[in-house]
């Protein structure tokens, strides 16, 4: 690794795309939500990424995306952009980014169609390679990365980190073995609270909160019961809170970022249960039970800021 790039650590933030009642974006909103994450001791901000429905915002909303938060958190902690989709948006996004000023991006896989591992490779390193900010390469979906896929990657000085999203362990051990230290390790996983337990096993001490954009509390303590060995803690936590959320999100597709809005609702914050199509809002039933949930998140777990 190059000493002078510094790497995200420890929780990440992911903050959502806050659509008005006129479906535009709320920067006001917006900025409530990254200053959430940053009071809350969250160590990096994602913006513009899956959580923040990357695929339905447009370019013009995704630079104010980027404004609001380099205004937000005001140099406090590194801000780290989505970009994807054919590869040459996903170049004029990572040059956007560049000159933005913030400190890098995560690659998101292509979509629509299925490429070859070296054509997985090429699409990587050629947005790695377009400017000279950390880049993070995640594997999703139609995308997984072979020991050969990554010891390519790995020769390029801006890919940093490996984030995953597909959660095939017996690959994540063959990876992290033959990488090692070279890339920061991150669980990527949709609520990544819910296996982070065995991810840290493999190395991944680092992972993506969607929780803490409402109850950041509770994915503090969680993370820091696995720092410390506290079973009991995470055990507890995970009864109360994380496994009845998750449980809530597996009932609708979709639900991984519908939910996240639907928790900012009910915690007070200024963010609607809207998002765009093919996404839908959180329902009525599903809606309640997170707010009982989300009771217990603060009645059992007294608020903490790191």
């Amino acid at each position: 690794m190059d000493s002078k790039r510094n790497v995200p650590t420890g929780i990440l933030g992911f903050p959502v795309s806050p659509f008005n009642e006129k479906d535009k974006l709320d920067e006001k909103a917006l900025y409530e939500n990254v200053s959430f994450l940053i009071r809350h001791g969250i160590e990096s901000i994602f913006i513009g990424c899956g959580a923040g429905e990357f695929h339905a915002i447009s370019e013009d909303e995704y630079e104010t995306m980027i404004d609001v938060a380099n205004e937000a958190t005001q140099s406090q902690v590194p801000i780290y952009t989505g970009v994807g989709g054919n590869i040459r948006t996903a170049v004029r996004q990572a040059e956007l980014s560049e000159k933005k000023g913030v400190d890098g991006y995560l690659i998101l896989p292509p979509y629509l169609v299925e490429g070859t591992r070296q054509g997985d490779v090429e699409y990587f390193s050629r947005i790695a390679q377009s400017t000279q900010l950390n880049a993070i390469v995640y594997q999703r979906n139609n995308v997984l990365l072979t020991k050969e896929s990554l010891y390519q990657l790995v020769t390029i000085p801006q890919v940093v980190g490996f984030k995953d999203g597909v959660g095939n362990m017996e690959q994540n051990i063959q990876l992290t073995q033959a990488v090692g230290d070279r890339l920061e390790w991150i669980n990527g996983m949709p609520m990544a609270e819910v296996t982070m337990p065995a991810y840290m096993a493999l190395g991944f001490e680092t992972f993506s909160s969607a929780i803490s954009n409402y109850i950041p509390h509770v994915s503090r303590m969680f993370y820091d019961s696995l720092l410390h060995d506290d079973k009991q803690m995470a055990a507890d936590i995970y009864r109360d809170v994380i496994l009845p959320i998750n449980n809530i999100r597996k009932q609708r597709s979709g639900y991984a970022v519908a939910l996240i809005k639907a928790g900012m609702e009910i915690v007070g914050l200024p963010v609607r249960n809207t998002v765009r199509p093919p996404l839908t809002p959180v329902e009525p039933v599903h809606y309640k039970e997170l707010e009982a949930v989300i009771n217990v998140a603060f009645d059992k777990y007294a608020l903490q800021t790191k």
